[in-house]
């Protein structure tokens, strides 16, 4: 039987979130949601890429848990996930070994 401790499973998130960030598409898509949520219509007008694109990059930020989306009407709006913003200092200092 295998057995997963917390460590490992905690690894697992850590690497699922590196992974998402390691697409300069979607670190844009990061960087213009960082002030706050927006629409998708801005997104498509701050981020150069095929609306189809666009979709999948946040399909992979939201299954990585750093962007949620809410409806409003015929609109998406996006904004980073706040366990992501509070989680971001602690996931890089983990990940190099640091201690708090």
């Amino acid at each position: 039987m295998i057995s997963m401790d917390l460590e490992s499973t905690s690894l697992e998130v850590r690497a699922r979130v590196f992974a998402a960030l390691s697409d300069p598409i979607r670190l844009q898509i990061v960087g213009v949601l960082s002030p706050g949520a927006k629409c998708v219509c801005d997104l498509r007008e701050r981020v150069d890429v095929a609306p189809s694109l666009l979709s999948y990059h946040l399909r992979v930020l939201r299954e990585a848990g750093l962007v949620e989306a809410s409806r409003r009407g015929r609109w998406v709006d996006y904004r980073l996930s706040r366990l992501f913003i509070d989680g971001l200092a602690e996931t890089f200092s983990s990940a190099i070994g640091v201690k708090s």
